[in-house]
């Protein structure tokens, strides 16, 4: 197990082990599914560039638990509606 896992610091920064597991879980698939690493490490260790990119802020996981992109717009939801031609 790497030493960042055992460390409360990453634990606090998502808000608890569960939801850390959750976004581990959920950065893996998508790295094993062909998402391309947001940190650049010299490892080919997906759980170390996912805990690299959780300690720096690159992902998170929303209200709902779905995995974010820091910086990345969301694509889903109601479109904006434009209330002054109304």
């Amino acid at each position: 197990m790497l030493d960042e896992l055992r460390e409360e610091e990453i634990v606090n920064k998502v808000g608890g082990r569960f939801k850390l597991s959750t976004l581990i879980q959920k950065r893996l698939v998508a790295l094993n599914a062909g998402s391309r690493p947001l940190v650049d490490m010299k490892t080919d260790n997906k759980l170390e560039i996912v805990i690299q990119e959780i300690m720096q802020d690159k992902i998170y996981l929303d209200t709902t638990m779905e995995l974010k992109v820091a910086g990345e717009e969301d694509a889903g939801g109601p479109p904006e509606l434009d209330l002054a031609n109304l």
